[in-house]
């Protein structure tokens, strides 16, 4: 598993810690339970974060109960500059029943979101209220996991088949997306998103359709935020930022997906520079752009016009429109060309006309 965490910093900011290796990991409170309590697994690692799940028991079936999540923002190495110190705890509701001598199997990836932290868990084998000392041969997988045995094999007679999902072709469809403070639209983004992830040279390639996609986010003075996630992507986010108090740019985009061929993939940046416009205005461009997160992932929007601040009436402002669609730039550009063309053609025809007019000496 790893976590994602969203906190406040002194400077009004909102900074996103990532917490993608517990390897190193201790699991003292650890308890196989007894009469008045359920089983518990406690887990400790680097410093500030702790992480325990308890499970219960009914007649037949047993469950997981809740998931807490402790980490302490006084550790200015993981947390600079933090607002607020001190120790913060998060529970997740997961409760969903078990039947007992029964192994919890989900290979997929899990997305569990509780106020300012995600979860991604994935590869869970565990076994509550352990018979005997045995652990059981049977298995009780989690709905993702079910949806992947029910998929009928493709069988084929002279090629493997293949371990990566096809390539979609095409331009993605394009979505309409919101984020919402009460009742009042404090955030508009309209775009078509295809995802590019390389890995070991080979390219996937993947369309986000708006339809089956699902989208929150939140708003404040210096920042806001709009995450995406769906299916197989169980979060893109789009980090917007003020700058001189006067514009906006996309800072950070953070994801986390699930490649066909079973990998997960997650990456952040916090250091981009894209979509600048003012602030009242949005940002604007209808040609394809590319947003290069990293060497091995890129994102290209299709039809874009986002507004991250002062969303009037639920609307878009007049639109700063990037220099791909703005064609009044190719003017000059034609009227130079044709110019500095002319003046060739002068001077070669005049270097011509004088070689021919010219005489020289003649022989006697």
């Amino acid at each position: 598993m790893n976590f994602k965490i969203l906190y406040e910093t002194t400077n009004k900011e909102y900074k996103t810690v990532n917490i993608p290796d517990i390897d190193t990991a201790t699991y003292n409170g650890s308890s196989c339970g007894d009469d008045k309590n359920g089983p518990k697994i406690a887990v400790q690692f680097q410093r500030s974060f702790s992480w325990t799940v308890n499970f219960t028991k009914e007649t037949t079936t047993y469950s997981i109960d809740t998931i807490s999540f402790s980490y302490n923002t006084s550790d200015n190495r993981t947390f600079p500059g933090a607002k607020d110190k001190g120790v913060v705890t998060v529970s997740f509701p997961e409760a969903f029943d078990i039947p007992l001598d029964s192994i919890f199997r989900c290979n997929s990836v899990s997305t569990l979101e509780m106020g300012d932290v995600v979860q991604l868990c994935w590869d869970i084998h565990v076994q509550a209220f352990v018979q005997n000392g045995t652990v059981s041969t049977k298995e009780f997988l989690c709905e993702k996991d079910k949806a992947l045995t029910t998929v009928a094999p493709i069988i084929h007679t002279t090629v493997p088949s293949p371990t990566a999902t096809p390539t979609p072709k095409g331009t993605p469809e394009v979505g309409n997306y919101s984020v919402h403070d009460g009742n009042t639209t404090c955030l508009l983004a309209t775009m078509g998103l295809q995802l590019n992830v390389t890995q070991d040279k080979t390219v996937s390639v993947i369309n986000i359709n708006p339809n089956t996609t699902d989208f929150s986010g939140s708003c404040h003075p210096q920042d806001a935020l709009l995450r995406l996630n769906s299916s197989n992507i169980n979060y893109l986010e789009f980090l917007f930022a003020v700058k001189n108090e006067n514009r906006f740019y996309l800072k950070a985009v953070n994801v986390s997906m699930n490649l066909g061929n079973g990998s997960v993939f997650s990456f952040a940046n916090n250091n981009l520079s894209y979509w600048d416009a003012p602030l009242g205005s949005s940002y604007m461009c209808n040609k394809e752009q590319t947003v290069a997160v990293s060497g091995t992932f890129q994102i290209n929007t299709f039809g874009l016009r986002v507004q991250p601040f002062n969303v009037m009436e639920g609307k878009y402002s007049t639109a700063q429109e990037c220099s791909l669609d703005d064609d009044t730039i190719l003017i000059p550009i034609i009227v130079g060309a044709g110019l500095s063309g002319l003046i060739i053609v002068i001077v070669i025809v005049y270097l011509i006309g004088r070689r021919k007019s010219y005489v020289g000496y003649q022989t006697l």
